[in-house]
């Protein structure tokens, strides 16, 4: 019950969220979603409602690489590897969407991980 309030009392933030941060074919939309064990970060251009890179703490590029401390940093490396697949295809500004989650902890670090990758927001 109290989890079912939580979870409710998050969706209406990003519906509040989403009203003002729209992303454009020239400043895509960075949205991140985090689950107790992983996190997930996508740009996404809305015009075209279409996802342009994605990275999460699950992908392969991850996986392979040695097991860092802890969840916080496994965030920032998400932020890394989706900022590096974004300036491959040329994209360097982007609308950060935290999607309703308190901006802190492994929310912050994807925002770090991507500014220290190259994107501007």
């Amino acid at each position: 019950m109290i989890q079912q309030a939580k979870n409710e009392r998050r969706a209406k933030r990003q519906r509040s969220i989403r009203l003002r941060v729209v992303g454009s074919h020239e400043r895509p939309r960075l949205s991140v979603y985090k689950s107790l064990k992983h996190i997930y970060a996508q740009v996404v251009d809305d015009t075209k409602g279409s996802t342009l890179a994605f990275a999460s703490s699950l992908s392969p590029e991850l996986r392979a690489q040695p097991k860092k401390a802890g969840k916080r940093d496994d965030a920032k490396r998400v932020g890394e590897l989706l900022a590096k697949k974004c300036v491959a295809q040329s994209i360097d500004k982007v609308v950060f969407d935290r999607n309703g989650f308190a901006y802190h902890g492994r929310i912050a670090a994807v925002a770090e991980g991507a500014r220290a990758g190259g994107l501007k927001f």
